[in-house]
């Protein structure tokens, strides 16, 4: 019989894979939450976007929606904006999805910026996806078609994975290959089952 209610996050940095094991996760059968679709969903609603466009001005396309390269362009190449926009966008998102995980069962959330925002202590544990960083500057300028500093501003607008102590979380490397992928998530599920039980 597993705990009541367990939250656990997926996180990891830009381009890491955290969206694959999110993917894989969801494919079992659990309930998979993603902070970035969350995100979207509150773009819809004009009174968020409207918070935003007051702190940061003419960041909207001419339909009134947010213009998320235009934003991008103003946070990334600016520590302190960045921060605003995250102290904006962040407690909504995760409130929505606190109450989305608010049943008994497992649930999994995707998280971008966790311990960026200081959210890791909202759930009962943490899955860690670490990625070469070559392999995500690579994948991140195919993905969002900018250059090499365009990508390194935003890998070093987070945290840095590379030197950070994941112990007493579940840690998954992703080398590029999807079945030893898979295994690696389905080894940190058996683990998470025998954990919370």
């Amino acid at each position: 019989m597993m705990q009541n209610n367990v939250k656990i996050a997926i996180t990891g940095g830009i381009c890491s894979g955290k969206s694959t094991v999110a993917k894989i996760i969801k494919e079992q059968g659990f309930t998979v939450l993603s902070c970035d679709k969350i995100y979207c969903e509150l773009l819809e609603d004009l009174s968020f976007v409207n918070k935003i466009v007051k702190e940061f001005g003419n960041v909207t396309n001419s339909n009134g929606t947010l213009n998320k390269a235009k934003l991008a362009q103003i946070v990334f190449s600016d520590k302190e904006k960045l921060q605003v926009l995250n102290s904006i966008t962040h407690p909504q998102i995760m409130n929505i999805a606190m109450q989305l995980m608010g049943g008994s069962g497992v649930y999994f959330c995707e998280v971008p910026l966790l311990f960026e925002s200081g959210f890791e202590a909202l759930f009962d544990n943490v899955i860690v996806v670490l990625r070469d960083k070559e392999e995500r500057i690579k994948e991140l300028m195919q993905r969002l078609k900018i250059n090499r500093n365009q990508a390194l501003s935003r890998i070093y607008s987070q945290l840095d994975y590379e030197n950070r102590n994941f112990a007493k979380y579940y840690v998954i490397h992703n080398n590029n290959e999807i079945i030893k992928l898979k295994t690696k998530v389905f080894d940190v599920l058996t683990k998470i089952k025998k954990d919370y039980k």
